[in-house]
């Protein structure tokens, strides 16, 4: 059996629609809520259309008006969740060396925390 994809269904719009199409159709929909392309009474309708849809055509119709999601969300290339991860690590790992030199270069007084360190800076 040959496998519809989103350009042959568009040139065939008569071929009969799975329920795997109908689910991705309708999965695809859910997506758009969450950027909020669609609000959720377009959701309800255009989802109860997709499960009525009895060709790849009908479904077509339903996210022809969004972005193809091949494309990205904005049109424009995704970038990494955390690209500033690893200097952040780097940075916290050198903050925390200094403050062991300062500690053993200064040593740590219960009684006056900040006195070691108030008596140099005053000399």
């Amino acid at each position: 059996m040959q496998r519809v994809t989103r350009e042959s269904s568009t040139m065939e719009p008569r071929v009969r629609a799975a329920d795997a199409d109908r689910e991705r159709v309708v999965a695809r929909l859910r997506q758009e809520v969450g950027t909020g392309r669609l609000t959720l009474d377009e959701f309800s309708d255009r989802a109860a259309a997709a499960y009525r849809a009895s060709t790849t055509g009908q479904l077509d119709v339903l996210t022809r008006d969004l972005p193809d999601p091949a494309e990205g969300r904005s049109g424009a290339k995704s970038r990494p969740a955390y690209p500033l991860a690893p200097i952040t690590v780097a940075v916290l790992l050198a903050l925390t060396l200094l403050a062991g030199i300062i500690v053993t270069l200064y040593g740590f007084n219960d009684s006056d925390p900040m006195g070691p360190m108030m008596d140099h800076m005053s000399r």
